[in-house]
């Protein structure tokens, strides 16, 4: 089957051009005949109800560009949808008490035991329901997935500057989606009621007591009494299963509103400009692009829920208060929480009759906290440093803002040490190492790694921006070296193609912000747009790092000496 063009839509939208320079008119992109004709009594009663045929008219026609990391995000939404087939079916089979009953499943070696009705069904899902084991691992699974996939999501739109003006409201929006992600994770997580899970609701309650004079209150509100109580997994149930779905689904919904609406962002490239996008059409390119795409991301959901085993509840047994799982580990996106709770030294203050666990409050409640808000308000932090103004629809390279990259890498460093932390315990035993001595290097390591990694980062950035450089003025090398008759030693290169050059020249970084008159012509003082000496050397420190793309003038004179090749070693003056 042959690939179609892509087609570039416009701002205008009444005009579209192809890379190949021929004029497309949105009217040129084949709909099929349902669209196109009467689709029968049905869809005429609806289109002439809700216009339904003008609608999805424009919503077939609309394009979208090309590129593999495009379909991190994709990952995430169809394995919400996994999530959705398959909680259903869990709904029906779980029971969310922890009424104690006596287990007289299958499972000989619980026969007789007392446990809460919420462990007795999820033991009964996964023996004696036909396909219950399958389903229920490919729910835990769909759920890893969904979380690591919106993370990744995540990390590509923040080191291709995808936030940026105007898009400050949909990271938002993705933000939130991360946070409920996260959270219907855990509670999840939490309602089989076995040992594992229980630990891991008793490491959620020692969070909230550890909250300054509400921290009890806290607990009894959501325990209904002391930990754990008796109504925690029915409550847990109800948010799981409504309120978090629920939310995530309208977040989902205004996240795609928007990005139809503002269009979808590309990478430079032949073509592509700040008003309009490259790429091809909903239909019929990208609808069969995703509903493959969703059988693939279904089938691997599948195969591991049905060849690798998790959260195998029945070796667990039941919750009990007096007793914790040896080696627990959360789910790995709460495993750095976790981390910073364990390295943490142990510091208390007590002020009359209460105590401040900081020990707890601040790994626990604060980092937790400073991390989503971090990421929430990174738009406009961004924005303080480079006072960028414009609309930003073609993405950077990692490498076009070293700045950027380099705090994210440093955030990615500090959490993946945290996530060490978490397992710590787990590292000493199967490595034969001191515990203490993890928790002390690790102490330190969060402090100095992530600073290194900023550095090293912001190397590699600038070493790749000289190396672009490099190419626009001297071209590619091609790897064969001869020396000339003076001794000197010369690399062959060759002109990079236009649109290389045309990538690679396509995004401007914005000029450091300088200190702003106090006053106008007539001595009167201004009162907009004043930037402080402050933030003009961190705007200056931001941007100091950005190397400017090379005059028209640099480039026809490296141009005509392409043939010259370039010298890597001069001649010996002897």
């Amino acid at each position: 089957m042959a690939k179609p063009a892509p087609v570039a839509d416009t701002r205008d939208p009444g005009s579209a051009t192809t890379t190949s320079k021929r004029a497309v008119s949105a009217r040129d992109i084949d709909l099929p005949p349902v669209m196109v004709k009467q689709g029968g009594p049905l869809a005429k009663w609806a289109d002439d109800r809700l216009g339904v045929g003008g609608l999805s008219k424009f919503l077939m026609r609309k394009i979208f560009p090309d590129h593999w990391s495009f379909l991190l995000g994709e990952i995430a939404l169809w394995s919400f949808i996994v999530l959705l087939i398959t909680g259903v079916f869990l709904t029906i089979w779980f029971k969310p008490s922890m009424a104690e009953v006596e287990y007289v499943g299958s499972y000989q070696l619980m026969k007789g035991m007392m446990m809460s009705q919420a462990f007795a069904s999820t033991i009964d899902i996964s023996m004696d329901i036909r396909g219950g084991l399958l389903l229920r691992q490919m729910h835990h699974w769909a759920a890893l997935l969904f979380v690591a996939a919106m993370f990744t999501h995540a990390a590509r739109i923040f080191f291709t500057g995808a936030f940026r003006k105007p898009r400050e409201i949909n990271w938002l929006i993705g933000v939130g989606l991360l946070f409920l992600g996260t959270m219907a994770g855990f509670s999840g997580y939490s309602l089989p009621d076995d040992l594992l899970s229980g630990t891991g609701l008793r490491f959620a309650d020692g969070l909230m007591r550890s909250i300054p004079l509400i921290g009890t209150w806290a607990e009894f509100f959501v325990f209904n009494g002391q930990f754990p109580g008796d109504l925690i997994v029915s409550r847990l149930y109800m948010v799981h299963i409504l309120l978090i779905p629920g939310l995530i689904l309208g977040l989902i919904a205004a996240h795609m509103v928007i990005m139809v609406y503002q269009k979808h962002t590309q990478f430079p490239g032949p073509g592509r400009t700040e008003h309009n996008v490259v790429g091809y059409p909903l239909f019929p390119v990208y609808i069969a692009k995703m509903t493959g795409f969703f059988f693939i991301v279904f089938g691997t959901i599948t195969l591991f829920g049905a060849l690798v085993s998790i959260n195998p509840v029945w070796t667990y047994g039941p919750y009990n208060p007096s007793q914790v799982t040896a080696g627990s580990q959360p789910d790995w996106y709460m495993g750095w929480v976790e981390g910073a709770v364990r390295i943490m030294p142990g510091w208390e203050s007590h002020w009359g009759h209460t105590t401040w666990s900081w020990n707890v409050f601040v790994p626990g409640v604060i980092l937790l906290g400073a991390f989503f808000t971090l990421m929430a308000l990174w738009p406009w932090i961004e924005h303080w440093f480079t006072g960028d103004e414009r609309n930003h629809n073609l993405l950077d390279r990692p490498q076009d803002n070293p700045t950027r990259t380099a705090f994210g890498v440093a955030i990615i460093t500090f959490m993946l040490l945290l996530q060490f932390g978490g397992a710590n315990d787990i590292i000493a035993t199967h490595f034969k190492l001191s515990l203490n001595a993890i928790s002390w290097f690790l102490r330190f390591a969060i402090f100095v790694v992530p600073v290194i990694a900023f550095w090293v980062t912001k190397r590699i950035c600038l070493g790749l921006k000289k190396g672009d450089q490099e190419r626009l003025l001297h071209g590619s090398p091609t790897g064969e070296v001869h020396r000339d008759a003076n001794g000197a030693y010369i690399e062959d290169h060759v002109p990079i193609s236009h649109e290389e050059a045309f990538a690679l020249t396509a995004i401007d970084a914005p000029e450091p912000l300088t200190v702003a008159a106090q006053a106008d012509a007539h001595g009167v003082r201004r009162t907009d747009g004043d930037v402080s000496a402050m933030r003009a050397r961190a705007s200056h420190w931001w941007s100091e790092s950005n190397i400017p793309h090379p005059t028209r003038e640099e480039l026809e004179e490296a141009h005509s000496h392409h043939g010259d090749g370039h010298e890597i070693e001069p001649a010996d003056k002897h």
